[in-house]
């Protein structure tokens, strides 16, 4: 614990060279990787069937995929959702079926593999179904908890609003810290920023991990932390411009991210421990969400280091464009 009670000494500003590099070496090579394998966008983006449905018993999301492979399936995407017991089946949007149809079919391939028939019985329609070996009716080992359908065009419709959301929140970044700071300060933001979420992009990209609603959320909550983690720095530098006069820029920069250094590792080592808590336990319906908060974090605490606090320095940030020099207008006494 004495390296967070302790003023740290290291020389991240002397080393913004080798990180600028690594860092746009990373951007080039995640945009290469957006173009060539693009991302794997799930259900909300695509379009398509959910099936969420109940096991009276423990079953393997594996064997579940196993049961609708074998009936023509292969698509079909199944999660644990919430415990194992419950199961969600996402099926993509198919050519020449109804998406009715499809769920129905979805739940009889289920039912068939436990050995039972399913039928509707009275006006509150509980589901029974009957034994195949025995002929007795039961309550169905397989119950559908909810059916959703998302069409093509309800699909690109939220692809465009994501896009969108993420162009407006980068405008209001901007305009935030072009009031609060001077523009040095709010380019450096902006590239960290958009550096963040180009590599939680690119992680998406080239791990296949399916890229939905959620995670868009997460991705827009990214933009937030980042910019926090980016300000904090940013306001110690402009406090020691005015307290530590006598220091050179560069050595001041290194200074100020030495002393936010022991907030930024507390703050990202405590939100990780929670964000790796709901990766563990959370389930794997949240495991993109999850994914990416823990990458954008990590990302996150780089940048305001190596990418924000480098640039403000390459833009040429000084001491005057901090503390002007008033001028005196007072006329000047002719007398001796």
């Amino acid at each position: 614990m004495e390296f967070f009670k302790k003023q740290t000494h290291f020389d991240f500003i002397g080393k913004r060279k080798a990180s600028m590099v690594i860092s746009v070496l990373l951007s080039i090579a995640t945009i290469f990787i957006l173009f060539n394998r693009g991302l794997n966008f799930g259900l909300d983006f695509t379009g398509g069937t959910l099936v969420e449905v109940a096991y009276q018993e423990t079953v393997e999301t594996s064997e579940v995929r196993k049961t609708l492979t074998d009936a023509g399936m292969p698509d079909a995407v199944v999660q644990h959702f919430g415990t194992t017991r419950d199961v969600l089946v996402r099926l993509p949007v198919a050519e020449g079926k109804e998406s009715a149809k499809l769920s129905n079919q979805v739940v009889e391939v289920l039912r068939n593999a436990k050995g039972e028939s399913f039928r509707r019985s009275g006006a509150d329609q509980v589901q029974l179904c009957i034994k195949k070996s025995d002929t007795s009716e039961s309550k169905c080992q397989v119950q559908v908890r909810r059916i959703e359908f998302v069409g093509p065009q309800i699909g690109d419709e939220l692809a465009y609003k994501g896009g969108l959301a993420l162009l407006y929140t980068f405008i209001a970044i901007l305009i935030y810290v072009w009031i609060r700071f001077e523009w040095q300060f709010s380019v450096g933001a902006v590239v960290a920023t958009a550096h963040d979420i180009l590599l939680t992009f690119g992680f998406f990209s080239l791990t296949q991990v399916e890229f939905d609603l959620s995670v868009l959320a997460a991705i827009l909550a990214v933009l937030g932390y980042s910019l926090n983690d980016t300000i904090v720095v940013f306001d110690r530098i402009r406090e020691n411009f005015h307290t530590l006069r006598k220091k050179e820029v560069t050595e001041l920069l290194n200074v100020s991210v030495n002393q936010t250094l022991s907030r930024t590792i507390m703050t990202s080592g405590t939100t990780l421990l929670t964000i790796i808590s709901l990766f563990v336990f959370g389930g794997e319906i949240i495991h993109g969400f999850s994914i990416a908060l823990i990458v954008g974090i990590i990302v996150g605490t780089y940048s305001s280091i190596f990418v924000a606090t480098p640039v403000v320095l390459a833009l040429g940030i000084s001491r005057e464009d901090l503390m002007p020099t008033k001028k005196d207008d007072r006329p000047v006494d002719d007398l001796p």
